[in-house]
């Protein structure tokens, strides 16, 4: 089997491709040059795999796009795939996020502004999940400094009725009901930008990333703009992770795609003090007991390195042993392949890095 790896920027798409060593990267781009890409998937349920990128023009807005043949050639959806209905007085901004639903088919994206949606056809049209737009928190939802966007959708693996979804500055809800309603989900998440006697708010939190393994949906694992936590009870509760840590800030978290256990994060020095790793040092972090523990991964990454990592800029692939890869914001895509202990650049000097997906694909 071959290996995937799509990196979006903020001036197009490129594709990375190798087969199951993961020693040698051949890429292609730009494709859809110029264009933001803040999200994209590589959906491997169907007959062949299907690559999605989520893609905003500057001149023509947002789109949807996609291609069966691992990037050489891209359809869309004219006018636009997700689009609100007329008289919602509101327009689709960016696409934060594509992600599978729990049968055939079915696809999930999040928005900005913040909106969730639901395609039935695979991409061609999404319908907006109108019980959470309507959701009487809305109007007292912040807006995050990169924008008021659902960067997190998880549905559950197995139950189609079950939807987890993450917006800054508003925190995790969830809907059992196949989204008729949506409950906010953060208890246990401080927010430290609130007075000290309100910084446990129901919601209102600056949430950067959630994720969980398939094989234990119950578990999530949560950044936080300020905090690492864990929740055993699917968001009903959340305790936190981070001692141990040199940061409680930063923007990805990362599940092993075979460990429910184990969990990745990187690091950064804090929202004041410099939005770059720890005396720039990058470093890659790893838990194998869901947080009760952490260890520093560095081989191979730069002891000189003043940039960021994205919320969506850092995945796993489903090669064993896993490859965990991440992207930054001064154009540089690195790869581990013995799950996050060394590691290599596999590609230099794009634009920085919003987004990246890996997935296996046949050679």
């Amino acid at each position: 089997m071959g290996t995937i790896l799509m990196a979006g920027t903020r001036k197009g798409l490129w594709v990375g491709r190798s087969d199951d060593s993961r020693e040698d990267w051949s890429w292609t781009g730009p494709h859809h040059d110029m264009e933001e890409v803040y999200s994209c998937l590589v959906d491997t349920r169907g007959d062949r795999p299907r690559l999605f990128a989520g893609a905003s023009s500057s001149w023509l807005g947002p789109q949807l796009r996609w291609s069966d043949d691992l990037g050489e050639t891209w359809q869309e959806t004219p006018g636009g795939a997700i689009t609100f209905p007329e008289g919602s007085g509101a327009t689709v901004e960016r696409i934060w996020q594509v992600v599978p639903g729990a049968t055939a088919g079915v696809l999930h994206a999040g928005t900005e502004p913040g909106a969730v949606w639901t395609s039935v056809d695979g991409g061609a049209t999404f319908a907006l999940e109108e019980g959470l737009w309507n959701h009487p928190q809305r109007a007292e939802w912040g807006e995050g400094f990169g924008g008021q966007a659902f960067h997190t959708v998880l549905p559950h693996p197995t139950d189609p009725d079950s939807i987890t979804a993450a917006i800054s500055t508003g925190g995790v809800y969830q809907t059992t009901d196949g989204g008729s309603t949506w409950t906010a989900r953060n208890q246990g998440i401080r927010a430290d930008f609130l007075p000290e006697d309100q910084r446990y708010p129901e919601f209102g939190q600056c949430v950067h990333k959630v994720t969980r393994h398939p094989s234990r949906p119950e578990r999530l694992y949560l950044q936080n703009h300020g905090g690492v936590y864990r929740s055993d009870d699917e968001g009903g509760s959340w305790t936190s992770i981070g001692e141990g840590l040199p940061s409680d800030f930063g923007f990805p978290i990362v599940v092993h795609p075979h460990r429910p256990d184990t969990v990745y994060v990187f690091p950064l020095a804090g929202g004041e003090e410099g939005r770059y790793p720890p005396a720039g040092a990058a470093r890659v972090w790893r838990s194998d007991n869901a947080g009760d523990s952490w260890t520093a991964y560095g081989a191979g990454l730069p002891d000189a390195f003043y940039v960021g990592v994205m919320r969506d800029a850092m995945c796993a692939d489903g090669h064993d042993p896993a490859g965990i890869y991440f992207g930054a914001r001064n154009g540089s895509v690195w790869a581990s392949r013995d799950d996050g202990e060394t590691w290599r650049n596999v590609v230099s000097d794009l634009p920085d890095v919003m987004s990246l997906k890996a997935g296996v694909v046949p050679d």
